[in-house]
């Protein structure tokens, strides 16, 4: 970092500018050449005319601040630092390329910089960004987070839930809105009744300014300026810099919304040509310099297209490298049963969960919707506020894109959050972040960032709450790469699996079924982690294996006693893991009874009993003596008369015709 707060124009250090922005300038210029040989493929998005904004802002930051950019972020890494022969080999697709090869041009990552990668999703980044501020607000670092989006991002949900979160939390995060007048293809004035970008910052009460994105200097003496303030008070600033690209939207952009005369009058006050005739004017540089400095950079593009073309490609045989933790998480090792137990609920097992994974490690915090002073929806943290504290059992707005992505990046900044939110149906508002965050960063960022936090979640019908609360939607999350889904139907598994979730290196999503949180037992005075690899055989058989999970785990034990009074002998399997699903236990189940029925609360069409069934069958099929069954919810949003709501969700006497049918006696 520079030191001071004022720049100090000497004739290094305006040189380092105008390298910086020529460097960015030529190394785009060679991409946009490559694009058009196809050596670069995909979307390539320049960044042609906003380098006085990477070059102003980032080189003021220090090694230990944090950098989360967007889709058109070659120049923001090559300003942090990041080699040009690794980005230039990402964005071929080489495996020597800075995030191995699997993030290309928009997913530029490099731990070693702090650079937390470009993001493709307009807005994405956000919440992110917030997350590593929470992460340094919490255990008292002193860093800077700096945020750079578009103008079209404040469109998006994240910015305004982020910009409230920042303000709400005192998040120390540099948001710089990079407005080059065009989000895609629309004008601003087109998409936006506000467009002053930094009035909307300071709506929520955070200090925001203007500045001129083609004035390096400018530009770099605000950052200055306001990263000092942010240092010093741990609150966030909004930058608005206003500038523009020359380039098309992207390369595929035939860029038919705007005039060439309009690119070619901003091209005339762009910030090389700017800046660049100010020191010639001023006797600062010399055309001397500039010819010294381009044929400088001119060879290091050279030895990036060699390093880039020499490159080898990432073989087929580790294309699932990178989706989760290598080595995988290390299994709990379980204590002796205690001869002591204890009477409790599983309610009341989940809080024991928190309040023993908070009190043994300072970097485990809840939050949530009304999880603090309230208690949580269900109860769950009931008093615990009391005894951590408003800041580790944090109560959220009522943004779940914006909460969840803060814990995503809380946990990729080393903290361990437990995010609550309030019910299933409301998670599709954070899928968002779950999907295109949590559940790729690992994969696009080449191993180099996990995220390794929890997500807790209410699922399930039968307390008549309609259709906006009731449904399960746990298998849409079990089809996604890069999670791992829990369902934990008895006591010892809702406080033993969350506990280990905890230690996970991934995100681990856990469903808790709203029908569980009353039901009381008995569970060891001394239970602890438990494995969250295994599916369980609740009850041993040999007839027919009866497959289930979550909530319908004490249905289907329910039905396999009246089945035994015919005589028929059931299995029953509590699948516990719905990602991955542990085959082989499903598999030697069903080849000891030759027949199987698969119990979900899920609709039919694309369930998870679907995928059960289909494994089933490829590898099981000559062992089989039936079809396999599969018990599912009706295909209609939950009703909420209890009468159609219970008739909607698989009962017992489905579960036993289900199996009758299955022994060929249906």
């Amino acid at each position: 970092m520079k030191t001071g707060i004022k720049p100090h124009l000497s004739r290094d250090h305006v040189q380092d500018l105008l390298r910086g922005m020529i460097r960015i300038r030529r190394f785009e210029d060679k991409c946009a050449e490559l694009y058009t040989r196809e050596k670069i493929r995909g979307f390539l998005h320049l960044y042609d005319g906003e380098e006085a904004v990477a070059i102003g802002v980032i080189p003021v930051l220090e090694a230990s601040d944090r950098i989360v950019a967007t889709y058109r972020e070659h120049g923001h890494a090559l300003a942090r630092g990041v080699a040009m022969g690794p980005i230039l080999a990402e964005m071929y697709g080489k495996a020597n390329g800075c995030s191995g090869g699997r993030g290309g041009s928009m997913h530029l990552f490099d731990a070693g910089s702090n650079f937390y990668g470009g993001n493709a999703i307009v807005g994405g980044g956000l919440p992110l960004a917030a997350g590593l501020g929470l992460a340094d607000r919490m255990t008292g670092e002193k860093n800077v987070t700096a945020c750079f989006f578009g103008e079209g991002a404040v469109a998006e949900g994240e910015f305004h839930e982020a910009m409230n979160l920042s303000e709400l939390w005192d998040l120390p995060v540099l948001w710089v809105c990079e407005n080059n007048g065009y989000a895609m293809g629309s004008a601003l004035a087109r998409t936006e009744s506000q467009t002053d970008i930094h009035a909307k910052a300071a709506a929520y009460g955070i200090e925001s300014e203007v500045v001129d994105g083609m004035d390096v200097v400018a530009v770099e003496a605000a950052t200055r300026r306001v990263i000092a303030k942010i240092r010093e008070t741990g609150r966030p600033y909004l930058l608005e810099a206003r500038t523009y690209r020359f380039r098309p939207h992207s390369m595929f952009d035939a860029q038919l919304y705007r005039d060439k005369a309009e690119v070619a009058e901003w091209r005339e006050k762009g910030p090389i040509v700017r800046f660049q005739g100010w020191l010639l004017k001023n006797g600062l540089i010399q055309e001397a310099d500039i010819a010294g400095i381009t044929t400088e950079i001119d060879a290091e593009i050279a030895e990036a297209v060699a390093f880039a073309e020499a490159g080898a490609w990432e073989p087929i045989g580790t294309l699932t490298k990178h989706v989760m933790a290598e080595p995988p998480a290390v299994p709990p090792v379980a204590p002796e049963p205690a001869k002591d137990t204890i009477e409790t609920t599983y309610r009341e097992a989940v809080k024991q969960a928190i309040r023993e994974a908070m009190t043994k490690d300072d970097r485990v915090f809840l939050m949530g919707e009304d999880v603090g002073a309230y208690g949580g929806c269900y109860a769950v943290s009931k008093g615990l506020m009391t005894e951590f504290g408003e800041d580790r059992i944090r109560d959220t707005p009522l943004s779940e894109l914006g909460f969840t992505g803060a814990g995503i990046g809380a946990a990729a900044a080393g903290m361990r959050p437990i995010v609550e939110l309030m019910t299933v149906n409301f998670s599709m508002l954070a899928l968002d972040q779950i999907l295109n965050t949590a559940a790729t960063i690992r994969h696009m960022s080449g191993g180099q960032f996990g995220c390794p936090v929890v997500i807790r979640m209410a699922t399930g019908a039968g307390k008549q709450l309609a259709a906006q609360h009731s449904h399960s939607l746990e298998g849409w999350y079990a089809h996604i790469p890069g999670l791992k889904v829990l369902a934990p139907a008895t006591i010892e598994d809702a406080r033993g699996m969350l506990l280990t979730a905890l230690e996970d290196p991934d995100p681990v999503l856990i469903f808790e079924n709203v029908m569980l949180y009353n039901m009381a037992g008995k569970i060891a005075a001394n239970a602890g982690a438990v494995e969250i690899d295994k599916a369980a055989i609740r009850r041993p058989g040999k007839d027919v294996s009866l497959i289930t999970y979550g909530g319908s785990l004490f249905k289907t034990l329910e039905a396999a006693e009246e089945l035994a009074k015919e005589g028929i002998d059931a299995e029953v399997i509590d699948l516990r893991i719905l990602r991955p699903l542990d085959e082989e236990t499903i598999l030697a189940s069903v080849r000891r009874t030759r027949r199987a029925v698969v119990v979900d609360e899920g609709w039919r069409t694309g369930s998870l009993a679907a995928e059960v069934s289909a494994r089933i069958t490829e590898g099981t099929f000559w062992r089989l003596d039936a079809p396999v069954g599969r018990v599912c919810s009706v295909e209609v949003p939950i009703p909420y008369a209890a009468h159609l709501e219970q008739a909607a969700i698989p009962q017992p006497a489905g579960i036993v015709a289900a199996a009758r049918t299955a022994m060929g006696k249906g």
